[in-house]
């Protein structure tokens, strides 16, 4: 198993966050993209701003790694109008997959045609323009029963609305990484929260991100049913293997 070729290798900090110059978290995001070129990740997940250089280092490379980036991220609460408009930005600048921040917010407060009706239209949007969509839940502030519900919802929209080879284009995503737990409890993916996702989700696609840092970690979230792994220790996961199992 190649399992580099499930690794969406991830650095989305703005320089204020990562509390460096804007030249520094650039040079984070030019030494992401070196290392998705040897190691030949799946995609690199990036802020939207750096596409245009993504794209310019991995077309000298002539490598086939795809470029994703973040909508509406981290918190997911703006509007519908809102989130279509930085989605028509990200694939006027080629972005590959679109990960959408969706309303869990609204979805926790019941205003459940709001969240379905964004779900539809940016999905849409994104399956008119080729491009992969993936649908961030956010696991940390939800209940197992809402995250069995949300993830439900993803589902019906999309299988109601499209036919069946946009399951295969369609993600339930786990978690931003950003979000801010209490008494350090996990924020991002975890055994239980996928296992949750796998049983609600399929045919759609799964991505498990934040927390995944340890290739015996990754192992075992695809033998749960996770498609896609989003991670900021990628070459970790594809050089630090257990045994003598092969990685790449």
């Amino acid at each position: 198993m190649k399992i580099n070729q499930f690794l969406d290798a991830t650095y989305l900090k703005t320089a204020s966050q990562a509390n460096i110059t804007e030249e520094e978290n650039q040079q984070n995001v030019v030494d992401l993209i070196n290392e998705a070129i040897l190691y030949n990740y799946k995609l690199v997940m990036i802020r939207a701003k750096y596409i245009p250089l993504a794209k310019e280092m991995l077309l000298k490379a002539n490598v086939d790694v795809l470029i994703g980036t973040v909508i509406d991220f981290p918190e997911g609460n703006s509007s519908k109008e809102i989130k279509l408009e930085e989605a028509q930005k990200a694939i006027a600048l080629e972005a590959d997959e679109l990960d959408f921040v969706v309303n869990y917010t609204a979805f926790k407060e019941g205003k459940i045609n709001l969240v379905k009706a964004e779900v539809f239209a940016a999905t849409k949007l994104g399956l008119e323009n080729n491009k992969v969509v993936k649908w961030i839940i956010e696991v940390a502030a939800l209940t197992s029963e809402e995250i069995i519900t949300i993830t439900q919802l993803i589902k019906e929209v999309v299988l109601t609305n499209f036919d069946e080879n946009a399951a295969k284009k369609v993600f339930v995503k786990s978690s931003t990484g950003f979000y801010k737990t209490e008494n350090n409890l996990p924020n991002g993916a975890t055994f239980e929260t996928m296992k949750l996702i796998a049983e609600n989700a399929k045919p759609l696609q799964i991505k498990a991100a934040g927390g995944v840092r340890d290739y015996g970690t990754a192992l075992k979230m695809i033998t749960l049913g996770v498609d896609r792994i989003g991670t900021s220790s990628a070459k970790e996961i594809c050089t630090k293997q257990e045994g003598n199992n092969a990685g790449y």
